[in-house]
């Protein structure tokens, strides 16, 4: 076990100073000093605790949910029976009390109707999403679902946390802490963001984009008092713009079909607009539909607030269109990120909001390092007056477990956190554990009357066992800490599984290195240890 050929010795020591080199720009970052451009720059990314920045819980409410769903199924059940061969004729159409119920002209079409509406009731999970009963012979009636409308939120809370990540990766922002808290909540934390209003207005735009007709039968005094006709609903305009208008609530096209948006300015008025462009599907039904409408206003509505009416000169091919609407350039940037990003499936409200500011963060830098520097002087006085020359490698060691902890961090892009400052400081106590193990066996040895050599090797054979048994429970709980901790606590544990392995390489690999070389060079006849 103290055979070191040549090639082990300079695999070992590649492998070591790589690691520790890694961990030089994040040792520059904290002294303040500059690492020169022309070098990687590898760097632990700090956390929000560190670094500063905003922490956001962000709530849906399952009625939205349901909402949606009865607003989509009513869609559905009109396209159906607009679609059928021949034509099923329905009326008196309702979503009173969170149900869907029409009334069929014509009974006899009541099983025709049933066998249409079934197969999208179930939809495309294994769960029974709808109900559906017949109430006097001809008016059917649809109901949501308990497991149902579960599985709906848990689907659209799923599609809002990746839209949230998307739009938080839109920003720039390295390393965001994004995930989702119970059956309706999403945690937030953006670690080094300067601008939280920015951020929550971002994050509280659902982006649901919609082309509508306008209603040009609808009485002005009528939609004043917000009242629309039949088949209509009244919609006002954003902000900055008085009154409303009425367009059709169905036949229009929303912007799920979207595959780019840019802010730009409009050539002619200097405005900021949006620029956007549809995906084959979608740039074939805004021509159909800008084609059979020419002459008439349609409405750009931005989740529930007309932007813009504007009159349709001529039908719009090619799959692109401009939206105006009194746009900022910010406003129309961050627009512009939303409907890149995705529309959130459902409407996320702010309901906790904290900010942390950069000098909190620096404060806990400086109690941190200094904490990590009293306890290595505590370490390294102990280590060397207990076991002498045994003790300075197990230092060397030490020194070279720190930076190679730091090193990998940089490399695989993990952000420290205040918590993982605390795991620095019990990677330093514990780093020399295996070395205390290993040094009191080789007393023992020497204490049987074994030879110094032999001693050694089997103070290190033996005690290895220990070792690896208990660094490897405590991987075990490291990973289970990553698995299902959050934030602060992956934060803890990805310092303490990084530790145990670099500790045990430094602790055993190369102090043992360092013992072999200097026994094959002194040959000495007994050991201080």
């Amino acid at each position: 076990m103290l055979d070191f050929p040549l090639w082990k010795k300079l695999s070992l020591w590649a492998v070591t100073l790589a690691a520790s080199l890694l961990a030089l720009p994040s040792l520059f970052n904290v002294a303040g000093l500059d690492w020169p451009a022309s070098l990687p720059r590898p760097e632990v990314n700090l956390g929000l605790d560190l670094a500063g920045g905003s922490h956001l819980l962000l709530e849906a409410k399952a009625s939205d949910v349901r909402a949606q769903r009865l607003d989509n199924m009513e869609e559905t059940v009109r396209q159906l029976m607009r679609g059928a061969t021949p034509r099923i004729r329905i009326g008196d159409v309702s979503t009173a009390g969170g149900q869907l119920s029409f009334m069929l002209e014509n009974a006899a079409d009541i099983d025709r109707a049933r066998g249409l509406i079934e197969p999208v009731m179930q939809g495309q999970t294994t769960v029974r999403e709808w109900e559906l009963n017949v109430v006097d012979g001809q008016r059917m009636v649809l109901s949501q679902t308990d497991a149902g409308v579960a599985q709906a939120i848990d689907d659209a809370m799923d599609s809002a946390t990746e839209v949230v990540r998307r739009r938080i990766d839109e920003l720039g922002t390295r390393e965001p802490t994004i995930i989702r808290q119970g059956d309706t909540r999403i945690v937030v934390q953006v670690p080094g963001l300067q601008d939280p209003d920015a951020l929550k207005n971002l994050l509280g735009q659902t982006a649901q984009l919609e082309f509508k007709l306008v209603d040009l039968n609808a009485l002005p005094s009528n939609v004043q008092a917000g009242i629309a006709p039949a088949g209509s609903q009244i919609v006002p305009y954003a902000d900055g713009q008085s009154g409303a208008i009425a367009v059709r609530r169905l036949g229009g096209i929303r912007g799920d079909n979207l595959t780019g948006a840019q802010a730009s300015r409009d050539q002619q008025t200097n405005e900021s607009i949006v620029s956007i462009s549809f995906d084959a599907q979608g740039g074939a039904k805004f021509a159909k539909l800008t084609t059979e409408n020419v002459g008439k206003p349609f409405a750009i509505i931005l989740d529930g607030k007309v932007l813009s009416a504007p009159n349709i000169n001529e039908p719009i091919i090619g799959g692109r269109a401009q939206i105006s609407g009194s746009f900022t350039p910010e406003s129309a940037n961050n627009l512009a990120i939303s409907l890149r990003s995705g529309a959130l499936p459902v409407p996320l409200a702010v309901v906790e909001e904290r900010t942390v500011g950069p000098d909190l963060g620096a404060d806990s830098i400086r109690k941190g390092l200094l904490a990590m520097g009293i306890g290595s002087l505590a370490v390294i006085a102990l280590m060397v007056a207990t076991y002498g020359r045994f003790g300075i490698y197990a230092t060397v060691a030490l020194v070279f477990n720190v930076l190679m902890l730091l090193g990998l961090m940089a490399l695989g892009g993990f952000t420290l956190t205040l918590p993982g400052i605390a795991g620095f400081v019990i990677t330093i106590g514990a780093a020399v554990d295996a070395n205390v193990l290993i040094n009191e066996r080789i007393r023992e040895e020497r204490a049987r009357g074994r030879k110094v050599v032999a001693a050694v090797e089997t103070g290190y054979k033996e005690a290895s066992r220990a070792i690896w048994d208990a660094n490897l429970t405590n991987v075990i709980s490291g990973v289970a800490l990553f698995a299902f901790g959050s934030g602060p606590i992956k934060g803890f544990a990805v310092v303490l599984v990084i530790g145990i392995v670099t500790s045990v390489f430094t602790g055993v690999t190369l102090t043992r290195m360092f013992v072999a070389g200097w026994l094959r060079k002194a040959r000495p006849n007994d050991i201080n240890i």
